[in-house]
């Protein structure tokens, strides 16, 4: 029997873009965004979860509002059209990431062993609706790129210099209590997990950003394994402009999958199907960025670097590379969306432009049509000998 290949998209979003009027057409014909993914070669959906995001007035924070019966209608949606469901928790009220990890509104007064079992009661809890829900996920993450820890400051850990590619230089003894007190929080995380769900599910994922830097994994699994933090796949964000080449990569998934005797995921990739921008928004990604890339900011372009991924990650020794997933891949910019209220930026002291910098980077055109790149997954990896 063949191995399981994850051909995954992190579609969070796509409630907050429906609500907005988005709209997607397969061959000019509009049908449901889990149907065309499907049909596509589409295997698993990843969603993303935060605790309360809303504000004290309980407007959204946006960015998808991803509270848990949001999660709930787009985990079954994905389950109507038989696709595997990872369940991403942030453990934060909105987005968590190396640059921001902010503790739940509810969780503030929250240290020590109480935000352990905060963090083991919340998973167990939320895990037991989605069984009783008939939607029990296949892989569940335990934070989302903690690679600077979780529910900061008592899950902080030692920073990672992103720029100078190494880390910063900390006391030996509040670097290893900020280790001790994240690997507190995980394990209580990864053992509410195992209790609640059955062995046939809930493959635990602990993800890190920056998936061309060994040095980091390296020395982040180090400090995690010799603390005996149970879990079952290495997640990498990859995205090529930013995190190396396609080598550093494959070079690091390599000797971590061998370090670790762990699977590894790309759980977050993307590049832009165009350089250009939709009427009256903004984008990251551009020709500049695609210069780093390496690839044309074209529909091909797009293409071709996920051909490319695919069977980098294929390539892992011993079937240790599990595939990959394509974040926010039907993020259109129709007006209303964004990655954040005002409200939610200052809740993660994260301020910027409102909007949706992501559309050019979709699947999808700016008007919802499906592109040529998506039958990239169909496909699924080739390697050629």
């Amino acid at each position: 029997m063949e191995q399981f290949f994850m051909k995954g998209a992190d579609v969070s979003i796509i409630k907050e873009v429906e609500a907005f009027g988005g709209v997607f057409y397969l061959d000019g014909q509009e049908k449901d965004l889990f149907e065309i993914l499907s049909v596509k070669g589409i295997n698993t959906i990843r969603l993303r979860l935060w605790v309360d995001p809303y504000d004290d007035d309980k407007q959204p924070y946006l960015g998808g509002t991803n509270d848990l019966q949001t999660t709930i209608e787009l985990a079954k949606r994905a389950k109507q059209y038989g696709l595997k469901f990872m369940l991403d928790f942030h453990y934060s009220d909105f987005w968590a990431d190396p640059k921001k990890q902010s503790k739940p509104k509810a969780w503030q007064s929250l240290s020590g062993k109480q935000l352990e079992d905060q963090v083991y009661n919340y998973t167990k809890e939320t895990l037991e609706v989605f069984k009783d829900q008939h939607i029990v996920p296949e892989f569940v993450q335990i934070g989302n790129e903690i690679t600077n820890g979780m529910l900061w400051p008592e899950g902080k850990t030692q920073k990672y210099l992103f720029e100078e590619r190494k880390f910063e230089d900390m006391d030996p003894q509040e670097k290893k209590e900020g280790y001790d007190r994240l690997a507190g929080l995980i394990k209580a995380g990864v053992r509410s997990t195992r209790e609640t769900l059955p062995e046939t599910a809930g493959q635990v994922i602990l993800h890190l950003d920056f998936g061309g830097a060994n040095d980091l994994y390296r020395g982040w699994f180090d400090e995690i394994t010799a603390r005996e933090v149970d879990y079952d796949i290495i997640g990498l964000s990859y995205y090529p402009f930013w995190h190396g080449t396609l080598e550093d990569l494959r070079s690091n998934m390599e000797d971590i999958s061998a370090r670790y005797n762990k699977d590894v995921l790309v759980v977050e990739t993307s590049y832009g199907f165009t350089g250009e921008v939709p009427p009256g928004g903004a984008a990251i990604f551009s020709a500049e960025l695609a210069e780093i890339g390496g690839y044309p900011p074209s529909v091909e372009g797009q293409a071709a670097f996920l051909r490319d991924l695919m069977a980098t990650v294929k390539r892992v020794p011993e079937g240790r590379g599990l595939g990959i997933v394509y974040w926010e891949p039907a993020w259109l910019p129709v007006n209303g969306t964004s990655w954040a209220s005002y409200a939610g930026m200052k809740y993660g002291n994260d301020m910027g432009e409102m909007g949706n910098h992501w559309s050019n980077q979709a699947m999808f055109d700016f008007d919802g049509n499906a592109l040529d790149s998506l039958n990239v997954f169909k496909a699924g990896p080739t390697i050629e000998e």
